[in-house]
């Protein structure tokens, strides 16, 4: 068993689904004295695909830590983020880990098609890898992922990446706005009955096969750019 599901396992009496999409929040769960001295890192996100963004989350942490896993059922968490877009069981399970999650901060807001946004993370320097989900709309359950990548060492150093568009595996992708929520479709996001594939894998994107036209909404990954660098105050 990984750490990242035993983590959920012991934790799974604090969640409360939570659907819709979620505010800007930041929570430093760390205390500073304990890890050492505190670094900040701005993640940049930008849309480079078709689709719209939920409020991405970002989290700084530990190495051993991991949001999702390829080949492995999706989390309750993860779930819910795919669905609907919502970060908050996803937040409350980081709130009460202080030992491996030194910060997390959630978007404002959607992103939409070739924007960007800024996020903050501050967090000791053990905390050496960033984390950054977000859901896909309009799609059942596909979200965007960068999993566990590094940060970077020097003061003003910029680190970039790519992430692709991930299946939670948690709903059908039958496609259809009433199960898709989202200025798109406006339907249901989080389907707690409904069982998907079981297991998360690279996203097949829009296939045309419901309510959405492919030549609208498919993509090609990667879905986003991301690049993290360390500012100078630390």
């Amino acid at each position: 068993m990984t750490l990242k599901h035993t983590l959920f396992s012991a934790l799974l009496a604090l969640f409360v689904a939570s659907p819709g999409i979620a505010l800007a929040e930041s929570k430093n769960a760390t205390d500073s004295s304990r890890h050492g001295s505190t670094r900040t890192y701005e993640v940049t996100i930008t849309n480079i695909s078709a689709t719209i963004f939920t409020p991405a989350l970002a989290v700084a942490h530990k190495p051993e830590v991991s949001l999702f896993e390829t080949g492995t059922q999706a989390s309750p968490e993860l779930a819910s983020l795919a669905e609907g877009g919502a970060t908050m069981p996803f937040t409350d399970l980081l709130s009460g880990l202080p030992d491996v999650i030194g910060d997390y901060e959630t978007a404002g807001g959607p992103l939409l098609p070739g924007e960007s946004v800024t996020l903050i993370l501050s967090a000791p320097r053990k905390f050496n890898r960033v984390s950054v989900v977000a859901m896909l709309l309009p799609t059942n359950d596909s979200f965007i992922g960068l999993n566990t990548v590094a940060v970077p060492k020097r003061r003003w150093q910029t680190l970039e990446y790519t992430a692709l568009g991930y299946d939670a595996g948690s709903e059908p992708n039958d496609e259809l706005c009433v199960n898709i929520p989202g200025p798109q479709c406006n339907g249901a996001g989080d389907s707690p009955d409904a069982g998907g594939e079981g297991f998360i894998k690279v996203s097949p994107g829009i296939h045309g096969g419901g309510d959405l036209d492919p030549a609208d909404y498919d993509w090609r990954n990667p879905v986003a750019k991301i690049a993290i660098t360390r500012v100078a105050n630390n």
